[in-house]
């Protein structure tokens, strides 16, 4: 898709799956971006309502629990109009495989848990997914569980491989309340929250600006 020769080059989205392993165990950069994205935010509170503790309806616990829905596209058809020889092999079946394993265990902690169940051993830790970065500009790059997703693909090429794919993500954000104080997504989460806050003074100086006051 040729874009208007003027117009602003945008910075694209993508999901990064980070692993110490593997630093860049699954990147998906997003090839158009979304034009809309659905977030939900819900309160971490006590008291009031059902609890009758009046002293605490105002107290926080925590940072609310944030939900972000968006629908991303993948299309193979500009890579296939240039014999990309891996659109070629495969159509977008290698993007829709990052995106996927990020629900997976690894295979070889899987083959290894296997082996010690064989060998008697009782206790068997499940293995831990890579840390996942949603990425949304140079101010939004948030720790999040990709708690599910679901995939339409609509075109196909002569091996039956996608060629034409729309993936309905939902990530909940890990916030600091969720992770433990050495893992990245803590400092992640604490540097957007910074920044939100800096985002809500500035707002509150041009609210008083457009009221014909100003902030003491």
């Amino acid at each position: 898709m040729t874009a208007f020769p003027r117009s602003p080059r945008l910075i694209k989205g993508a999901i990064v799956g980070l692993d110490p392993v593997n630093p860049l165990a699954s990147v998906i950069v997003f090839q158009y971006n979304p034009d809309t994205m659905t977030r939900r935010l819900e309160a971490r509170s006590m008291g009031g309502g059902d609890t009758n503790d009046r002293s605490e309806a105002f107290r926080l616990t925590g940072p609310p629990k944030e939900t972000i829905t968006l629908n991303i596209e993948v299309d193979a058809t500009d890579q296939l109009e240039v014999a990309n020889p891996l659109a070629v092999a495969s159509g977008v079946s290698p993007t829709l495989a990052a995106l996927e394993v990020l629900l997976y265990p690894k295979s070889e902690f899987v083959i290894q848990n296997e082996m010690r169940a064989r060998n008697g051993d009782i206790e068997i830790v499940p293995p831990e997914a890579p840390i996942t970065l949603f990425v949304w500009g140079p101010t939004r790059v948030l720790p999040v569980r990709v708690t599910g997703f679901s995939i339409t693909e609509e075109a196909y090429d002569v091996y039956l491989n996608p060629i034409l794919a729309k993936v309905d993500l939902t990530l909940a954000v890990l916030s600091y309340f969720d992770v433990k104080v050495d893992n990245p997504g803590h400092d992640l989460f604490m540097a957007h929250q910074i920044a939100k806050e800096a985002l809500a003074v500035a707002n509150l100086q041009n609210a008083v600006n457009n009221a014909g006051g100003r902030v003491l």
